[in-house]
């Protein structure tokens, strides 16, 4: 019988974010204009670093961990979610769907423990200066990365494996826009409750303890902030920290958000606006934001931009 349930369905249908024709096109184009500006922004991002020697820092080096991430996460929803779009039947393969799963969860946990390391490195650049090129060395960076892409990947492939195993016998239709673990379970005719425990566990472990990392870091920066007599040191310090205190601002409470209430409060249609902000949103805003808040990444785009120019003609 349980074989049967898994067999039964080999796709399922997603309902999107509206069902009015009048709509869809709007949506497609708009979704297309979010999606180009989030790989375009994020490309020239990546380029910008690698092509300047002057933002060969682990900040930077970081920088560009967090836009091949954002180009990944919103390339694993939005592709897909335009071609349902047009299409008259608005379906992804069983197979599809748990990939989605396993990649968007892979890219969700590991950003949320980049910007956490991220918040980490702001605290070494300002608290010890000195011993900044020691703290964030070359093998540190490059082994914390490592562990961090390697803990998103094993916290993912436990949560999609066991989505694999629910059956989906009374219904095929996910009211989302891409295959997310809340309203998969919601039409599971499985018992999810030790779903729902894993994703409330790695909520705790990676959200909470990313989001304490942040903050004890930010602590310890305003702290020395305060010491700083000087209006212009005090002013530079907080630069080079806002834009990452503004993304992490954004992102965190729209994860906390939907993935640490009480299932009873879950609301659907409330959750793809959500859902919006940090997996189609927050990929166009990241580079933009630290971007045209960082006049030395500025200044590396324009040198990009001008030198593919003057190529071209």
């Amino acid at each position: 019988m349980e074989m049967k349930n898994h067999s039964a369905i080999t796709e399922f249908i997603l309902v999107g974010l509206s069902s009015a024709p009048e709509h869809q096109m709007i949506l497609f184009w708009l979704f297309s204009f979010i999606y180009a500006v989030a790989v375009i922004s994020n490309i020239l991002t990546i380029l910008a670093i690698n092509t300047c020697s002057k933002l060969h820092t682990p900040m930077y080096f970081l920088l560009v961990n967090l836009s091949v991430i954002n180009i990944c996460s919103v390339s694993v929803i939005v592709p897909k979610m335009l071609q349902t779009i047009l299409a008259e039947r608005k379906s992804i393969t069983f197979t599809g769907c748990i990939a989605q799963v396993y990649l968007f969860n892979l890219m969700l946990g590991t950003e949320l423990m980049l910007l956490a390391l991220m918040a980490f490195d702001r605290y070494a650049a300002i608290c010890h200066p000195f011993q900044y090129m020691v703290i964030m060395r070359k093998e540190f960076c490059l082994g914390a990365v490592t562990g961090l892409w390697l803990i998103g990947m094993a916290n993912s492939a436990i949560q999609t494996g066991l989505v694999a195993q629910l059956s989906f016998c009374d219904s095929n239709v996910i009211n989302h826009f891409f295959c997310e673990l809340p309203p998969m379970f919601n039409i599971s005719c499985s018992d999810t409750s030790l779903n729902e425990s894993m994703v409330f566990v790695a909520s705790v472990t990676i959200v909470i303890g990313s989001c304490a990392v942040t903050l004890t870091s930010y602590c310890f920066i305003v702290r020395d902030i305060i010491k700083i007599r000087s209006t212009e040191s005090k002013r530079k310090a907080f630069s080079t920290c806002s834009s990452h205190l503004l993304v992490v601002s954004f992102y965190y409470s729209t994860i906390i958000y939907t993935f640490l209430r009480p299932a009873s409060a879950y609301s659907l249609e409330e959750d793809k606006v959500i859902a919006i902000i940090y997996s189609v949103l927050i990929p166009v805003l990241n580079p933009l934001i630290y971007s045209l808040r960082n006049t030395d990444v500025k200044e590396a785009l324009i040198k990009l931009v001008v030198k593919r120019v003057s190529q071209k003609y």
